[in-house]
Formats: structure tokens, C-alpha cells, sequence
């Protein structure tokens, strides 16, 4: 579905990614984690072409993504911003509908409901503003937003990063099982390698521009990746060793 070939891109003198080479095939479910800086929004941004290579190749399903034009590259991708980015002078059913309705479509009042019953949302928030939403419920809307193209693939960075805990943690288990019974290839970002372990099959770690693990969750968990990976697994499993001390 997806293919970096040697990509490298720069900001001056920083390499934010060096010479990056992976695959993630069709329906996998893929989280990049890092610190801050590591490279991954970069990475990630350069599928949908909101930042251009310096060098390499991204391909989706086989296909350069420069063969066409920006605009219509990301009709094919749902994509989640951290920051939500809602229009705010449009209704939820608006923003809902934007990429289609770019596209020269528009989206039923039918369809723009069956989306947002999708990411747990009653339907009757259609006529509403984003200011009348809370910040939990605006994110599901660009989740909505994302998925209104029906695309192939689910780009997301740092989606759930400005949420509280209660609904980060249930808006992300709600994203795998959409995930699943959409059969999307999905891509996010986060810096939180628990929230990476917990929905993710497959876990790549970047430090300085580079890919330093590829594993699986359970791999990680049993101690593999290298020390920049096992430094991020040390943390959720300290968490959890505090909490767990509490109970004695």
C-alpha cells in the first residue's frame, strides 16, 4: 500500500529524515514514535505531500505520489491533525463533507449521519458549529471528515495528543476497530509508546531521522528494538510499576 525508497528530507543543516526505506503493506496498522524531533510528522507529511522530499521516493499502491497533482493525491487519504482543523464558520456536516464536496460531490444527509454514528457521535450534531462541540467531539468529526472519501489509507498525526486520558484512550480503541472493519492501511504518529503498543501491529522508532526499530508490540515488550526503543517501553512499564506499588 505504502513504500518509502531512500527518502531524505532537510531543514538547513538538520536532517529530519536520512535515507528512510520501509513497506507497510495493505490493512496494517502501522504507529511511528519518537521524541520530539525524531522525524516522524516530517515522514509522515510527505505521503500526502504537505512536505516535499529532498531525495527518495514515496509510492502509494505502486504509484509515485508527485504522478498527479497534490489536491487530488489527497482526495484518495483521510487524514487527522492533531490540532482538528475544523472549519469554524461550517457546520459539523460541512466540514464533514468538505473533501467531497471539493471533489465534486456532495455527501447525502444520510451519508454525513452514517459517518458520524461511526465514531460515536449522534447524529443531531450535523447543524452544529465546532465551537459547540467539545474538544473530544470535534477530534471524532475530523475522524468523520477522514473517512468521508472512503480512502485506502488513514493517515494521523499525533490525533489524540490534546485529549483528556478517558477520551484518548476510548477514541483511539474506537479508531483500531474502524481500522478493522473498514479495512484501512493506517498510519499515526504519537509520541506515547504505551497508546503505540496498545493499537498499533506494527511499532517503528525514529531517532534523528532515522528508523532504529521495526517490531511488533509484543516484540518490544520482550525487550527488542535497541536502547532507543526499549527507553520508550521503559517508560509505560515504569507507570505501571509505580501503579501497581500503590497497591500494596
Amino acid at each position: 500500500m505504502l513504500e518509502f525508497r531512500t527518502i531524505g528530507k532537510r531543514f538547513g543543516a538538520v536532517a529530519a529524515v536520512a535515507d528512510v526505506s520501509l513497506h507497510v503493506p495493505k490493512g496494517q496498522f502501522v504507529a511511528l514514535v519518537g521524541q520530539s524531533g525524531s522525524g516522524k510528522s516530517t515522514l509522515l507529511r510527505m505521503v500526502n505531500r504537505l512536505i516535499e522530499p529532498d531525495a527518495g521516493e514515496v509510492l502509494l499502491a505502486g504509484a509515485d505520489v508527485r504522478s498527479e497533482p497534490a489536491a487530488a493525491l489527497r482526495r484518495k487519504i483521510g487524514y487527522v491533525f492533531q490540532s482538528i482543523g475544523l472549519f469554524p464558520h461550517m457546520t459539523v456536516a460541512a466540514n464533514v463533507g468538505i473533501g467531497p464536496r471539493l471533489a465534486g460531490s456532495r455527501l447525502t444527509d444520510e451519508r454525513i449521519a452514517e459517518l458520524l454514528t461511526l465514531v460515536d457521535l449522534d447524529p443531531a450534531v450535523a447543524d452544529r458549529m465546532p465551537d459547540a462541540l467539545s474538544g473530544g467531539q470535534r477530534q471524532r468529526v475530523g475522524v468523520a471528515r477522514a473517512l468521508a472519501g472512503e480512502p485506502a489509507l488513514l493517515l494521523m498525526d499525533e490525533p489524540f495528543g490534546a485529549l483528556d486520558p478517558v477520551t484518548r484512550d476510548t477514541l483511539g480503541r474506537r479508531v483500531r476497530e474502524l481500522h478493522d472493519r473498514l479495512g484501512l492501511t493506517t498510519v499515526m504518529v504519537t509520541h506515547d509508546m504505551a497508546e503505540a503498543l496498545l493499537l498499533a501491529d506494527r511499532v517503528l522508532v525514529m531517532d534523528g531521522g532515522r528508523i532504529v526499530a521495526d517490531e511488533a508490540p509484543r516484540a518490544l515488550l520482550a525487550g527488542a528494538g535497541g536502547s532507543v526503543a526499549q527507553a520508550l517501553v521503559a517508560v509505560p512499564r515504569a507507570q505501571a510499576g509505580a501503579l501497581e506499588a500503590m497497591r500494596q
